[in-house]
């Protein structure tokens, strides 16, 4: 396992189009993903220690940002065939278990990861209403395991400001976590 920090924000990068399948049995684009005052895109998957930290708070963060008008979209892109943990039926497993109130979607080809130029799980992209990138940072302190109570929620208050102003804050801690598993 790598572990890797993704680059810093490159504010006012436009966000790239998909259409991909969702454990849900729908095909999402980036547009029916949209909410009324941004999107949050997450590159996460089902086997890294990093996410399986996290999981409850992205599930309360994401609640909470759907009530601001922001909509959440998870995209997993890792090799399913040399990681069958995170394979599509697997995803299907973790998204009712954990019961998902956001799409999962699965980028079977890493064409999407790679146009967003996302290197890890997880990987946080936060867009404004126009899909202009406005956030590229950490949920919080957590790293494999879960942080202490209490802690900033670095991507929760970012989404909250973004939706309120369009703009993201000029100091961001970058994410960490494990590689995008590559074929």
């Amino acid at each position: 396992m790598v572990s890797l920090n993704p680059p810093v924000c490159n504010f006012g990068e436009n966000a790239h189009t998909f259409n991909l399948p969702g454990t849900d049995e729908q095909h999402w684009t980036l547009e029916k993903c949209m909410g009324e005052k941004g999107l949050l895109i997450m590159f996460i998957c089902n086997h890294c220690p990093y996410v399986k930290a996290i999981h409850q708070r992205l599930l309360r963060d994401t609640a909470e940002l759907k009530s601001l008008g922001i909509a959440t979209v998870a995209i997993s892109s890792n090799d399913v065939v040399n990681y069958p943990e995170d394979s599509f039926e697997n995803m299907k497993v973790l998204a009712k278990e954990l019961n998902f109130d956001f799409p999962y979607l699965l980028d079977e080809s890493q064409e999407v990861a790679k146009q967003y130029g996302a290197v890890c799980t997880p990987d946080f992209f936060g867009y404004n209403s126009r899909l202009e990138l406005q956030y590229r940072g950490r949920l919080d302190e957590s790293k494999k395991e879960t942080a202490a109570e209490g802690v900033n929620r670095d991507l929760f208050d970012a989404m909250k400001q973004i939706s309120q102003t369009g703009h993201g804050p000029k100091e961001q801690l970058a994410s960490i976590g494990c590689s995008i598993k590559w074929k």
